[in-house]
C-alpha cells in the first residue's frame, strides 16, 4: 500500500487489467488529437506492464486511478499516471504525484522522472507546477518527447 494524503493506493492485481486498460484509454484518449498519434500508453501491452512495472490503483471506492511505475537503478520513472476522466480536476492525480514520492523515498531513490508529448503544454506545465524540470527533448519520427525530472 501507498497512502500520500487521502489517497491509498494499492498493488494492482490480474482482476484489474479490464479496469487499468479502460482508465488508461479514457484518460489518454483526449491526447490523441493534440499528439497528432497514438499516445504510447495506449500501444503499450497491458499483461506485460502488469509483469513488468508496479501498477498501483486506488485501494478505496472503484478503482478509479492508475499509477505505473518503473523502478530502475538510479531513480523512480512514471511510466503512466491516468485518472478516470470524470475524475479528473478533483486533486487526484496531485495526490497520485505524491504517491510516486512516496514510493520513490521507499525505495531510496532521490530522483523520479516521466516522460511526456512535449506539444502536450498542459502537461508540461502541470508537472512543471508539481516540481518537474523538463530535463531534454528528443525528437521522435512520428512525435516529440518531453523528459522531465524531479529531484526529491
Amino acid at each position: 500500500m501507498i497512502k500520500a494524503g487521502d489517497l491509498v493506493l494499492r498493488r494492482a492485481v490480474p482482476g484489474d487489467l479490464e479496469r487499468v486498460v479502460a482508465i488508461q484509454r479514457a484518460a489518454y484518449a483526449r491526447n490523441r488529437d493534440l499528439l497528432g498519434v497514438e499516445p504510447l500508453p495506449l500501444m503499450a501491452d497491458y499483461e506485460k506492464i502488469f509483469s513488468d512495472y508496479e501498477v498501483w490503483v486506488s485501494a478505496e471506492g472503484a478503482v478509479d486511478s492508475v499509477l505505473i511505475l518503473e523502478p530502475r537503478a538510479d531513480d523512480l520513472l512514471i511510466w503512466s499516471i491516468a485518472t478516470d476522466p470524470q475524475r479528473q480536476q478533483t486533486g487526484l492525480g496531485r495526490a497520485m504525484l505524491a504517491a510516486a514520492e512516496v514510493r520513490a523515498r521507499e525505495l531510496g531513490h532521490a530522483t523520479i522522472r516521466l516522460y511526456t508529448g512535449a506539444n502536450l503544454h498542459h502537461l508540461t506545465g502541470w508537472y512543471g507546477r508539481h516540481g518537474y524540470a523538463i530535463e531534454r527533448i528528443e525528437e521522435l519520427p512520428d512525435r516529440t518527447v518531453a523528459y522531465m525530472v524531479k529531484h526529491l
